[in-house]
């Protein structure tokens, strides 16, 4: 196997469905199969102080799914305390988001582990500052996207745009995951089956709902062990 790192991009139709749990399975998947892995959020809004750092729930999952330690700073260049939207935490906090410093984190991990799994914040199109947003930061790391599609009411309309705006940036669309994020949605499968027709990547896997952590874990797995992503580098 080649030392040269794979990657992907984890995005979303929207915020709180299923990214992190996402990322975390892919990393799983990858280590299970004897690669070196580890997961990066270069943006992350919502922190508390832990001994004398601020640490994200999300950043610590990611730590928690990889099998290697790296520092937290390269995982996460950007920890904000509130939870709101990246640029406006940002401005609150009187710092810049620079790509480069994203890109410079990156590319360390990479020469490290045989594969990076980032995750992005918010959905496609979240402003990162007043000229880039995450798409920009997807285009910046060259990686393919995989596209959580939370489905609920709307989900359609929603996937189907990210879709566009990740062809109009010419990125490799890899595949999505189709996460029942609403117990109660009614033709769910109906839905599933349009977006199967419309969007120009493969459906790798669906989670269920699940109300306990333990269960909606065992879930993740279930849908991502099998995906034929981790084969390449086999």
């Amino acid at each position: 196997m080649s030392r040269r790192a794979r990657g992907l991009f984890v995005t979303g139709t929207d915020t709180g469905i299923g990214k992190t749990e996402v990322a975390c399975g892919f990393l799983r998947a990858f280590a299970a199969r004897g690669h070196s892995v580890v997961g990066m959020k270069p943006v992350a809004a919502g922190a508390r102080q832990t001994h004398g750092s601020w640490r994200n729930t999300d950043v610590e999952a990611l730590r928690s799914a990889g099998n290697m330690r790296v520092a937290r700073r390269l995982m996460n260049p950007y920890v904000f305390a509130l939870p709101i939207a990246p640029h406006l935490a940002a401005q609150r906090a009187g710092v810049h988001i620079e790509m480069n410093e994203i890109a410079r984190a990156y590319r360390q991990l990479a020469a490290r582990a045989d594969v990076v799994v980032v995750e992005g914040v918010g959905g496609f199109l979240v402003p990162l500052s007043e000229r880039a947003d995450t798409a920009g930061l997807a285009r910046r790391l060259g990686l393919p996207v995989i596209l959580v599609v939370g489905m609920r009411l709307g989900c359609l309309s929603h996937a189907l745009l990210t879709a566009a705006a990740i062809a109009e940036r010419g990125l490799a669309f890899a595949g999505w995951i189709a996460n029942k994020v609403d117990p109660a949605m009614r033709e769910y499968r109906g839905n599933v089956q349009a977006l199967e027709k419309r969007l120009k990547a493969p459906l790798l896997g669906e989670i269920a709902y699940r109300s306990q952590s333990a269960a909606r874990r065992a879930e993740v797995d279930r849908a991502l062990q099998c995906t034929h992503l981790v084969q390449p580098l086999e």
